[in-house]
């Protein structure tokens, strides 16, 4: 016999674990385009706003546009994910 709440648990680990297998997903597929399409991803970094200071022995680069727009991107797709469950 199962403690009380032992199936609302177990269902809460199998979500957990669903998430976790598609961000893996969502990584190898990110993984992939990088390594066989680097030319996809060269705009990063390279936007008007992102930071790039170089000095003798010393570089330093802040993408902060292009993480804003990546953040914006996560933001639609993830709301758009959950308003379709």
């Amino acid at each position: 016999m199962l403690p009380p709440g032992a199936d609302r648990r177990w269902r809460h680990d199998m979500k957990l674990g669903n998430v976790l297998i598609g961000i893996g997903l969502a990584l190898l597929v990110l993984g992939l385009l990088l390594r066989l399409a680097p030319w996809l991803f060269g705009w990063f970094g390279r936007l008007p706003g992102d930071v790039h200071i170089e000095r003798d022995g010393f570089s330093l680069w802040v993408p902060i546009t292009s993480m804003l727009l990546v953040s914006a991107v996560l933001t639609l797709l993830l709301n758009l994910i959950d308003r379709l469950r």
